[in-house]
């Protein structure tokens, strides 16, 4: 495919970790063994060598563990998922560098095509997560799945549930990370996988339509428009959790339809509720906690900007989003202008400028009044010792008042008047706290 490969995969007829210590030593490097899965990794300079042994693996119709038996070369070549993945080129003194393609794998690679070795049902029957790396490969390569490859996904959607979450989130990301990841997630869709692995994205899919009068009134598809978002914002960047955010940015938009007669559809506070979800999509996907935060945060604001349009907002609204988004505000602006999926051209124009003319105003307020790191300047011990009170809930209800004074531009972002603020309004805002 005339690609440049830094990470170069070994299968060795014998004791792969043996042979991996050998390598190391001739190059002045180390092997890291995995003992538990028989593979060691050998890094000299850019490349990362792994080898393994000829093998045999299949998974019993309940274990999330493939039993692993040594074997020939051909047990090895005739175990790979697919034909593309079972060339090989030897490296042996007596045939060195003849090529290896006894299941017709650069046929398949050239015509483009995902096809399965032998019976595709006996292929995913033995590891199940085979389907996910089908749809990810026609994903990243934007391939076409052979017929029966594919069929034989929808007819065993459901033997995906006997592996580890673990390893569906990694094939999952890898669709999300490729150059058009629509690819992947319409045939998640279609084969019914989406369903079992995220079934909060398959529900955005369809249309309801209301009829008052003879006339019809029907909402986008949101999986569809989900999906070209997605598409639009792979083309800027490759930040897969600013890719996630895309992908989750109307998830609650199913939960908070509802038609309003003179009005239409409506998706009232379904940035909010969506944003709530996050935490327990990463529970469930076990993904990484430390990107919570910047998805959630993206999910909530993206609504945010096209709002502060009008030549009538006040600096406060602007320095409100300056303030929640912080260093993340690009992103944001990212998300909001890939979000845009009118087919009119003259819309599509209007809505970027709209977007740009909000970026500058916002930088115009960020520069006069330094919020990019904004914070109360009346920290949290100052007021638990003037106010003798506990860690507790009311001290971040002071905070926030004292926040919303500066975002008000009722006072400045300063220590001094903040703290005069403070004095002047605690014993109200104690009392306030205490009616809630």
């Amino acid at each position: 495919m005339n690609k440049s490969v830094k990470d170069i995969d070994f299968t060795v007829v014998g004791d792969a970790l043996e042979f991996a210590q050998i390598i190391a030593n001739e190059f002045n490097s180390k092997a890291i063994i995995y003992e538990r899965f028989r593979t060691a990794l050998v890094p000299i300079g850019e490349y990362q060598l792994e080898f393994v042994g000829t093998r045999k693996e299949v998974y019993t119709k309940n274990s999330r563990n493939p039993i692993v038996e040594t074997g020939s070369l051909k047990d090895d070549i005739y175990r790979r998922d697919f034909t593309i993945n079972s060339m090989a080129i030897s490296l042996n003194k007596i045939n060195y560098g003849e090529f290896i393609d006894l299941l017709n794998g650069k046929t398949d690679l050239e015509n483009n095509i995902i096809r399965t070795p032998f019976n595709s049902i006996d292929t995913y029957n033995e590891d199940p997560l085979r389907m996910m790396r089908c749809l990810r490969f026609a994903s990243q390569l934007n391939f076409e799945i052979e017929e029966q490859s594919l069929k034989s996904i929808e007819i065993l959607k459901d033997r995906i549930k006997i592996i580890s979450q673990e390893r569906i989130t990694d094939e999952f990301f890898k669709i999300l990370k490729s150059p058009t990841p629509s690819i992947g997630l319409n045939y998640l869709y279609e084969t019914g996988l989406l369903n079992i692995i995220f079934p909060e994205v398959a529900y955005l899919s369809g249309v309801d339509i209301v009829s008052k009068n003879n006339i019809h009134f029907a909402h986008k598809d949101v999986f569809k428009h989900t999906l070209q978002v997605l598409d639009n914002i792979s083309t800027e960047t490759e930040n897969v959790w600013l890719r996630f955010a895309a992908l989750l940015h109307d998830i609650a938009k199913p939960k908070t339809k509802k038609y309003i007669e003179g009005i239409g559809w409506t998706f009232y506070g379904h940035e909010e509720i969506g944003a709530r979800w996050i935490k327990r999509f990463f529970r469930e996907l076990k993904l990484p906690m430390q990107h919570l935060d910047y998805v959630e945060k993206l999910v909530r604001l993206h609504q945010r900007p096209m709002t502060l349009v009008e030549e009538h907002i006040t600096d406060s609204a602007l320095r409100r989003l300056a303030a929640y988004a912080g260093n993340d505000l690009e992103d944001l602006l990212t998300l909001c202008k890939a979000d845009i999926t009118t087919r009119s051209q003259k819309k599509v124009n209007k809505y970027l400028k709209n977007y740009e003319v909000v970026k500058q105003k916002i930088i115009e307020v960020q520069q006069k009044d330094k919020l990019r790191e904004f914070q109360s300047p009346v920290r949290g011990e100052t007021i638990m010792e003037l106010c003798d009170i506990k860690p507790s809930r009311l001290v971040g209800f002071i905070k926030l008042k004292i926040e919303d004074a500066i975002l008000e531009g009722i006072i400045p972002n300063n220590f001094e008047e903040s703290y005069q603020f403070f004095l002047e309004n605690k014993d109200i805002w104690i009392v306030e706290f205490n009616n809630i």
